[in-house]
């Protein structure tokens, strides 16, 4: 059971130092907790969650696609340069990421740490589909690139409509005749539940001893001469303040770790800002069309759009229920969290971060054009959309969700002055005492990878004694699989069977 703030067994303040105090209980604290707790079993680690329950933000399931980000079908990892060239070095590291995540996932599960693995990760083809004679003539210049990477062996290509039919029927159904097309697709794709699976790894951490504790937020950090952390925080109920103190921090709290960040003190968050983007998809839960599609379906972004806005047809399987979503479409608040603050967008203004924000804002004018574009679609209009993947698209079998808020990373640039980052980046202190997270896709499916590589940030001293236990839990820690056949072939079969992965 998560603890709440008026619990008898919590009082407004720890006696002693933690050892690690956890913000935000989303899949990258989670992810944290899990690993710290498996290497310094010792350790007394504090999470705190603003929310009534943990998951509730970025990674509830239903708050992005669950799409297992492993570059199987997300073209924006392997854009065409300006020379027709195409470098597949972006997305063979984001495989090599999620393969860490599948070990670690897979060594929970056999050791039972986590539940059946159908609670939380399911297989479900990752397809890409294009249109037009430039995108084909891509997409198959992709394909003869990657089918020879050992990470991506499984890939398929078509431009048969009657083989893309067997992939995925509604994509081929009414389709105009004369157009070209093409599609690829990988078996071994994956649909992960991120909200579950963050539930599961915070209740192993409270079975070895940790607290977590939720309707608390951490609104202050402020460093201590002994080298502590200082948090100060109040219930969100009874508005109680209290304080803790930590030895380590980190800020996992999605927009608001800009805040805290910011409230720490520590100058390598100087020129740091985010942009806030939202997102809402349309969702059918119709048997009869959820039967005729089994994949995540991806295809190119519009002109001026962000990466993360990728248009995509979806299976999704939460709770054991399949439904489809397409989307995203985007959305403007100037909240950072979906329960944050309208205020968000200007606290975080600083003198050291006005300016490349700015820059930003002057560079991207595409992106406004989007956003605006965006913003005017009504039901009808997104449909449309839809069909573009799906010609027989109904109206009235599709209802619009809204899906969570997105931080977009905003950073001083020596030669631009500002750039706007859509991936994720951790921030660490200069001692390593904390660090935070910002950005967004492909966070949730590579948390593994990002938090390996804050340990050694972070924990210098340590991370040479914790390599033999790091090996045990994800095997290619320290290796690459993409240059080893044999051992991307075991790693793709050792853990589809752990993870019970098969179509």
């Amino acid at each position: 059971m998560t603890h709440t703030p008026d619990s008898p067994q919590f009082p407004r303040a720890h006696d002693e130092v933690v050892d690690v105090a956890l913000i935000g209980g989303g899949i990258m604290s989670a992810t944290l907790g899990t690993l710290l707790s498996e290497l310094q079993p010792d350790w007394k680690i504090v999470v705190y969650e603003r929310l009534s329950d943990v998951a509730l933000e970025s990674s509830n399931a239903w708050n992005n696609a669950g799409t297992g980000h492993a570059a199987l079908c997300e073209l924006n990892y392997m854009p065409e340069g300006a020379d027709g060239a195409l470098d597949p070095g972006k997305a063979i590291s984001i495989n090599e990421q999620f393969q860490q995540s599948r070990q670690l996932w897979s060594s929970l599960v056999e050791r039972g740490v986590l539940d059946a693995p159908s609670t939380f990760i399911n297989s479900v083809p990752h397809m890409t589909f294009v249109r037009g004679e430039k995108d084909v003539a891509y997409l198959k210049k992709r394909y003869e690139i990657l089918k020879e990477q050992p990470l991506f062996s499984g890939i398929e290509y078509s431009e048969d409509s009657r083989v893309i039919n067997t992939w995925a029927p509604l994509l081929m159904q009414k389709r105009l005749k004369g157009e070209p097309f093409a599609a690829t697709r990988v078996p071994a794709g994956t649909d992960v539940d991120f909200g579950a699976l963050t539930h599961q790894l915070f209740d192993a951490l409270r079975a070895r001893g940790a607290d977590v504790i939720t309707n608390r937020e951490v609104r202050r950090l402020k460093r201590q001469k002994d080298g502590t952390w200082l948090l100060k925080w109040r219930d969100t109920i009874g508005r109680t303040p209290g304080q803790t103190r930590a030895r380590f921090v980190f800020v996992g709290a999605g927009g608001w770790a800009l805040k805290l960040l910011q409230r720490s003190g520590i100058p390598e968050i100087d020129g740091y800002g985010v942009f806030p983007i939202g997102g809402q998809f349309l969702k059918t839960t119709n048997s009869a069309v959820v039967a005729q599609h089994k994949a995540k379906v991806y295809s190119q972004a519009s002109v001026g759009a962000p990466p993360m806005s990728v248009p995509h047809l979806d299976t999704r399987v939460v709770d054991g229920t399949a439904s489809l979503l397409f989307g995203p479409f985007a959305t403007f608040s100037p909240k950072f969290l979906k329960k944050g603050s309208m205020l968000d967008i200007v606290a975080q203004v600083r003198l050291k971060n006005l300016g490349p924000m700015l820059k930003v804002a002057w560079d991207n004018p595409g992106l406004i054009k989007y956003l605006v574009g965006e913003l005017l679609k009504n039901h009808a209009k997104k449909v449309e959309s839809l069909r573009t993947f799906m010609p027989t698209a109904k109206d009235e079998d599709w209802t619009l969700i809204n899906a969570g808020q997105r931080a977009q990373v905003m950073k001083k640039d020596p030669q631009k002055g500002g750039v706007l980052q859509f991936g994720t980046e951790v921030v660490t202190g200069g001692d390593g005492t904390i660090a935070g997270l910002l950005g967004a896709s492909p966070g949730a499916s590579t948390a593994v990878s990002i938090m390996l590589g804050l340990l050694g940030t972070c924990f210098p001293d340590r991370i040479a004694d914790w390599q033999p236990r790091l090996r045990e839990l994800i095997p290619s820690y320290g290796a690459t699989l993409n240059s080893d056949a044999e051992a991307a072939s075991e790693s793709l079969a050792g853990t589809a069977d752990a993870l019970a992965l098969r179509e």
